[in-house]
């Protein structure tokens, strides 16, 4: 059930951490929601800021695969 013996694998994980593009807005807007008890009202601007991140996140291109499946389709070339 595991990867094959000499096969190329990288960790996604350890290349997660590098791209958070919206970590800063999120933590101004939990950060007032934090001080100003939970009150939306007070925290508008942040919460402006944050949605419009996310939504600029969300309308760019979305990948085209993990990087271990084209690292698979190389190696089948390959051989």
């Amino acid at each position: 059930m595991g990867r094959k013996a000499g096969s190329i694998y990288i960790n996604p994980k350890k290349f997660g951490a590098f791209h958070k593009p919206c970590m800063k807005e999120m933590v101004t807007f939990l950060s007032c929601l934090a001080l100003h008890s939970n009150c939306d009202e007070k925290c508008a601007r942040q919460k402006d800021l944050l949605s419009t991140c996310m939504d600029s996140q969300s309308k760019k291109n979305k990948s085209m695969g993990s990087i271990n499946y084209h690292l698979q389709r190389l190696s089948r070339g390959r051989k």
